[in-house]
Parts: C-alpha cells; sequence; structure tokens
C-alpha cells in the first residue's frame, strides 16, 4: 500500500516538473520574431536585424542559424554573449526574384529555448 503511494507520489511529482514551462529567465529572448519586409524594389538590399537579450545566468553560445533556403544569408555572434547583455542577428535576403515570400531562419543555442524561429516576409515589386 505505501510502496503504491509512494509511486503514484512520485509519478505526479515528475510530471509537475516535466510539464513547467521554460521562463525567460534562462533563455534567449528576441524582440521580434518576425520582420516583415512589406512591398520593396527588385535589387534592393533586403537587410534587416533581430535584436536578442541573454537572459540566462551564464554566457549565451549561439552555435549556428540555418536559413530556409539559399536566398537568405545569416550573420549572427560567434563569440559569447555575456548574461544580460544584447546581440543582433543580421539577415540579408535577395531581392532579385519578385514575387512574395516567406522564410524561415533556425536559430540554435544553449539556452533553455535552445532553438528560436525567426521568419522574414514580403513581397519583391
Amino acid at each position: 500500500m505505501i510502496r503504491k503511494a509512494l509511486t503514484i507520489f512520485f509519478c505526479v511529482v515528475s510530471l509537475t516538473l516535466l510539464a513547467q514551462k521554460p521562463t525567460q529567465k534562462d533563455s534567449i529572448v528576441f524582440t521580434q520574431l518576425t520582420h516583415d519586409y512589406g512591398t520593396i524594389k527588385k535589387g534592393s538590399p533586403g537587410k534587416c536585424e533581430f535584436q536578442f537579450t541573454n537572459k540566462m545566468k551564464k554566457a549565451l553560445v549561439i552555435f549556428n542559424v540555418k536559413p530556409s533556403c539559399g536566398c537568405t544569408v545569416p550573420e549572427y555572434p560567434k563569440n559569447p554573449i555575456a548574461p544580460g547583455e544584447k546581440g543582433i542577428i543580421r539577415v540579408k535576403y535577395n531581392t532579385s526574384t519578385v514575387g512574395r515570400f516567406n522564410k524561415s531562419l533556425t536559430v540554435s543555442s544553449n539556452a533553455v529555448n535552445s532553438t528560436v524561429e525567426l521568419k522574414i516576409k514580403g513581397k519583391v515589386k
């Protein structure tokens, strides 16, 4: 009887701990997750920036920023970002093709939210 009660107790405690969402305390926090270029001219620079803050108590390391296609080129900090410090991921979209676009970039880091998806969208005219 006691064994059964202890098993149920540990299951409930385990599920409660697993169900908790990560807090912003141990996260990489972006000021925006989507950049809308609106309508831009063919051949224009196609540049934007995503600013973030390291909310962790240790240095933030960005391992990689992977774009969904070759038309999007990211530039990200290669050095660790100190706790509380800000950083920028720069993105350049190739505006040589006319039409609407929706692209994504996957940011991989050592934060609790280890993968974050950033999006860019707009229309090249």
